[in-house]
């Protein structure tokens, strides 16, 4: 499980396995733990972050699109 990219109290990375699915980051703080979809950036699903958390989240995905949509290509090839 590579981190990616760490922002405030979240931590973004990729589990090995996921090299068969869209490109996507999973986010998660505590207990909390999250998924999206990178292209177009979406929540796929979330266990137990609130509203605000998600939307924060969002915005941190879409200020690092480019950093994270490369750290795929370059883990799971092109």
């Amino acid at each position: 499980m590579p981190t990616i990219l760490r922002a405030g109290p979240y931590r973004f990375f990729f589990y090995a396995g996921d090299r068969g699915e869209p490109r996507h980051i999973h986010v998660e703080r505590d207990a909390n733990i999250a998924k999206f979809w990178l292209d177009p950036v979406r929540l796929q699903r979330s266990g137990g972050f609130t509203r605000r958390d998600i939307a924060r989240i969002h915005e941190i995905i879409e200020q690092h699109h480019s950093v994270l949509l490369e750290a795929w290509d370059d883990y799971f090839g092109s």
